[in-house]
């Protein structure tokens, strides 16, 4: 198929990068725009919802019906949601590597639908559950290898659906608009909106419509309409096939990060050249007839000089014929060199999902032991449901930064979009220390009153989901601008990845920490801070312990980012100019 060529240029009726489902170069005319596009919204949208719907509801299930304790129930949830967002990774390979972002997206979609099958027979059929606790049986009956196997296999070909999905989906809709094409670029523009307006949509389904089933009619309802759902966006993804426009394979970033790394240490021996520019390069790429992928030749720089060995032409060592695991450019060489200088902020941005993940553990476990009537009225919320002002704080929280918070910025500081997004991230980790300190002070005076025998209304709980969902949208905005702007051109999908990677690491640390905790402070009777049942325990502790290593977190990151210099300033400092589409990714 890569050796079709198309009949015309950007604008004529074939596109120069893109090709139908038979292989022939794409129509404009009869393939890709906004139809196919929104054939990709409704798998993202039951994909957010099935996958939240699940974590935000998921600690309830596991200490009312599979009788397990908080700490374990919560470590459940986070290794579930921790293992959707790393499966990512290997969805983002495997598209970008071998099948495309299309089979990707059918495959991984049928996978998830499988999980959320399994899930549904889990939770209906009465041998996949323990007995349930009652007045003959006052020691519950924790589930057993078999019950919890089952689950746990449901639960983990759902993230591992959830993974491959999510990491194409949005890219797949960009490969219906030609970005070469002023009115197809605009509509794409428009496409990102939408799509994430289907993902709030999601998330707002999954905290509200779907845990209110699954509490009232049963969890096997609930988890039978989310597999419902996605069997049937995956037949209207399907549909569209006959029309989409697909991208030939790039290969993975990861690839060229480990072939540095290989080429380097193979040649570490070999001394370097006094001269930089005796290093193998684009230039050399180009004269030799070769194709440089279009790759914009890049500074030499004086840190991480061992992969700079990757790119040394050895004796007797013919470029031409060279293995890209042999000998490696310049410029292949400094864009992993970029990627290592991101690594600190990257590391320093992990704790702030470990913050987040609270909101789906611990803080739901909260809301079941308190009152959640609303008024005087008989109706119970959903402790899972709790979620929702998590999720409504985001959704305000980036139209007040862009009218409000953004102009203010801008006049202080001269930036034109505010504040950069370095600033930006360091205001949602402090946002988050915030959200653990009050949580801790709410805890505690929940605690206090229940052993006066009073139960303290659900709503006291509304200022840490406030405070971390506020949080979660300064650093989400600010990570992804901050990874999509430095990110090297030729890896620009790895700011995906790298962003990902910070949200699964946070929820894996959290259940890391969980179990420490738990282990160190559970030799008394009482269970220790995170006791199976809450009122037995410390949990502010626990919010305080977090609250104390946000901020010494948000010290390094500060110190980080401080350190940090922009690509941008950097090449400009080398007189060389970023390409027009980085300087859109850039926010100029």
């Amino acid at each position: 198929m890569a050796d079709v060529q198309p009949e015309s240029g950007p604008d004529g009726k074939a596109l120069m990068d893109a090709w139908d489902y038979k292989g022939r170069p794409a129509s404009r005319a009869t393939t890709g725009g906004w139809a196919c596009a929104a054939m990709t919204l409704g798998v993202e949208l039951f994909e957010r919802m099935t996958t939240l719907g699940i974590a935000v509801n998921l600690v309830p299930y596991m200490t009312g019906t599979m009788h397990l304790g908080n700490a374990a129930a919560a470590n459940t949830v986070t290794n579930f949601i921790g293992a959707s967002f790393m499966l990512c990774l290997l969805g983002g390979f495997v598209a970008d590597t071998y099948l495309g972002r299309y089979l990707t997206i059918a495959i991984f979609t049928a996978v998830q639908a499988t999980g959320v099958v399994i899930l549904t027979i889990s939770t209906a059929a009465p041998g996949l559950r323990p007995p349930a606790c009652g007045a003959a049986s006052p020691n519950c009956v924790r589930a057993n290898k078999t019950q919890l196997g089952v689950l746990y296999l449901g639960l983990y070909l759902t993230a591992l659906g959830t993974g491959g999905l999510k990491s194409s989906v949005s890219g797949f809709g960009s490969d219906q608009f030609d970005e070469a094409h002023d009115v197809e670029r605009n509509k794409m523009l428009r496409f990102f909106n939408w799509f994430y307006f289907f993902v709030s949509i999601g998330a707002l389904l999954a905290v509200t419509v779907l845990v209110y089933v699954q509490d009232n009619a049963g969890r096997r309802w609930g988890y039978g309409v989310c597999a419902a759902g996605i069997l049937c966006g995956l037949a209207v993804f399907l549909l569209g096939t006959r029309k989409y426009r697909f991208r030939k394979l790039v290969g993975s970033p990861l690839t060229q990060v480990a072939a540095v790394t290989v080429a380097a240490w193979s040649k570490r021996a070999l001394p370097l050249p006094s001269d930089p520019d005796m290093l193998y390069d684009v230039d050399d790429v180009a004269a030799a007839g070769s194709d440089a992928k279009g790759k914009q030749k890049l500074p030499h720089s004086k840190e991480c000089r061992l992969l700079d060995h990757a790119a040394i032409v050895g004796g007797g060592e013919s470029p031409a014929t060279a293995s890209k695991w042999a000998l490696c450019t310049r410029t292949d060489v400094e864009e992993v060199k970029q990627v290592v200088r991101m690594l600190p902020i990257w590391a320093t941005t992990i704790m702030f999902w470990t913050i987040h993940a609270q909101m789906t553990t611990f803080s739901v476990a909260q809301a079941e032991v308190m009152n959640r009537a609303i008024g005087g009225s008989g109706y119970l919320i959903p402790a899972g449901s709790l979620t929702v002002f998590l999720i409504g704080s985001i959704l305000l929280t980036v139209p007040a930064y862009d009218r409000l918070v953004a102009p203010v910025a801008h006049r202080l500081t001269g930036n034109p979009h505010g504040l950069t997004p370095l600033q930006r991230v360091f205001v949602g980790l402090l946002l988050s220390v915030a959200g653990m300190a009050v949580a801790a002070l709410i805890e505690r005076h929940r605690q206090t009153t229940s052993e006066l025998g009073v139960t303290i209304t659900v709503f006291l709980l509304m200022p840490q989901f406030v405070l971390v969902g506020a949080g979660e949208a300064f650093t989400y905005m600010g990570q992804l601008a901050f990874f999509l702007r430095e990110c090297p051109k030729g890896m620009k999908t790895m700011s995906t990845g790298l962003f990902l990677s910070t949200c699964a690491f946070g929820f894996f640390f959290s259940t890391l920490l969980v179990t420490i905790v738990h282990k160190v402070t559970g030799h008394g009777g009482r269970g220790g801070w995170l006791a199976d049942n809450i009122d037995d325990g410390r949990l502010d502790y626990f919010y305080w312990l977090l609250a104390v290593i946000s901020a010494i977190n948000l010290v390094l990151f500060t110190f980080a980012a401080r350190g940090y210099v922009y690509k941008e300033k950097r090449l400009a400092d080398a007189g060389i100019e970023l390409a027009d589409e980085e300087c859109v990714a850039a926010g100029h």
